[in-house]
């Protein structure tokens, strides 16, 4: 089947539920998406609230604290908000990815030429006694490691082992810094290997029809090639290039004419951030507008299924900063019904 632009963007918003909210609860929606960007406290909230037909935002807090929701490092390098049983396999999945970052971070390098043998056992005996926050790991790794700066071994012990953080870090409106354990010893589980093909179906039926590329945008994770080209229960599509597009055999299409209601979601978004080209829900000019020396700007406002702004909170509300195109008298309609949902969120 060959699918336009158009037609793929609708399908990409109704396998996030952002066509049509959906019941399920936050861990629910957290396993379908594969986690939730989560680099900074707030998007997670607004990216469950633009999707749930209901958010507690407090579950959240009950999931991290009963420890079946955690915010761990892995896809992309970056933090997510996961399940237990994926924060116990994904790691190990994009461990390459953490290890590129450590050969390419400026934080780490005083800290390159420590023994990894000895540094993985100091990590441990550090963290045996119980959780640590980094500045406190970093001190009593150099004790063992004189003459390398404490934190450089923070951010080494952050992306060599599998580190979850702790509440309250995470948490509705909590306070307080990173504090560190391993993910199996606070989960009270064995980590475990990942099956990269059902990882692979996953993302599909959150974010195909996709080729090996997109799945490597998403996940930080190369050399996915031949895994697809061995899956020969997954169907062919073909975008408007010509590009062969891998899907699951029950992942449905959108029609192209389906309503594409106005969502708030994040400064970062998995939405956006899981193909290599980014444009499936953006234009590359407006996404440069978003787009600041340090990362975004803003977080993000969608019209008609594409990025058309960017929003920030202050005291409590929405402002949106700047609109990229003129909306239309329905749209700032639902701009303003969106604007209602998330202010309600954030006044709870």
């Amino acid at each position: 089947m060959r699918l336009t632009q158009r037609r793929l963007n609708r399908t990409l918003l109704r396998r996030q539920h952002l066509l049509e909210r959906t019941d399920l609860t936050p861990a629910g929606l957290s396993h379908h998406l594969v986690g939730l960007q989560a680099q900074e406290t707030l998007p997670p909230f607004l990216g469950l609230a633009a999707r749930l037909t209901d958010l507690d935002p407090h579950e959240v807090t009950r999931g991290l604290e009963e420890r079946s929701l955690v915010r761990l490092l892995c896809l992309r390098g970056t933090i997510h908000l996961l399940v237990a049983e994926d924060a116990l396999s994904l790691r190990s999945w994009t461990q390459s990815r953490q290890e590129q970052e450590l050969r390419s971070s400026q934080n780490t390098r005083p800290a390159l030429g420590v023994d990894r043998a000895a540094f993985d056992a100091a990590l441990s005996a550090a963290l045996a006694e119980g959780p640590s926050t980094q500045k406190a790991l970093g001190a009593a790794l150099a004790e063992r490691f004189p003459g390398v700066p404490p934190a450089a071994l923070g951010q080494l012990a952050r992306l060599v082992a599998p580190l979850a953080q702790l509440p309250p870090r995470g948490t509705w409106k909590g306070s307080g810094g990173v504090v560190y354990q391993y993910v199996d010893r606070w989960l009270g589980r064995p980590l475990a290997e990942p099956d990269v093909e059902d990882l692979v179906r996953r993302y599909l039926r959150a974010f195909g029809p996709a080729t090996a590329a997109d799945v490597t945008t998403w996940s930080g994770v190369t050399r996915l090639g031949p895994v697809l080209a061995g899956m020969p229960d997954l169907v062919r599509h073909e975008d408007e290039r010509g590009r062969v597009l891998l899907d699951v055999a029950d992942g449905v299409v959108a029609d192209e004419d389906e309503p594409a209601p106005v969502r708030l979601l994040g400064c970062y978004d998995n939405l956006w951030l899981s193909h290599s080209a980014r444009d499936r829900v953006t234009d590359p000019d407006k996404r440069t507008a978003w787009s600041g020396v340090n990362g975004g700007t803003g977080h993000t406002l969608f019209v008609d299924g594409m990025l058309e702004g960017i929003w920030r909170v202050e005291e409590g509300r929405v402002r949106v900063l700047e609109t990229l195109r003129p909306l239309t008298r329905a749209e700032r309609a639902e701009l303003d019904e969106e604007t209602a949902r998330v202010e309600a969120l954030l006044a709870r």
